[in-house]
């Protein structure tokens, strides 16, 4: 019974996280109101429950069913990443701006402390 409960619950659990997984890739970058912290924690969850699942199961004994679905969440885990990456990097290249933008403004032609700082050059 317990292979059975255990087999039930990865099945539940690679299920969920396949969801998240598409969702986050669908929306990330698309969808201003996407929450991707969120998105993460639950997407962490599920990798969580999956090894404590995996921590007792006989790998030899797993549904080929699961080993299929394994297959098709690494693909999406994998495009998941680039799109995260791609994610990360723009909202690198907006806070750069920003941080530029800031700058320029704060050099409105006056002097600054550094400029007055003795060096022996």
């Amino acid at each position: 019974m317990e292979v059975v409960s255990t087999d039930y619950r990865i099945k539940t659990v690679l299920g969920r996280l396949e969801l998240i997984i598409d969702n986050e890739n669908q929306r990330i970058g698309k969808d201003p109101e996407f929450d991707l912290k969120v998105s993460n924690a639950h997407k962490s969850r599920c990798l969580y429950e999956l090894t404590m699942l995996f921590r007792g199961t006989d790998l030899k004994q797993l549904a080929v069913s699961h080993l299929d679905q394994m297959h098709g969440l690494k693909a999406k885990l994998a495009l998941n990443a680039r799109r995260v990456e791609a994610h990360l990097h723009a909202v690198r290249a907006v806070a750069d701006l920003l941080k530029n933008a800031v700058r320029e403004a704060d050099g409105d032609g006056t002097y600054t402390q550094e400029q007055f700082v003795y060096s022996e050059a």
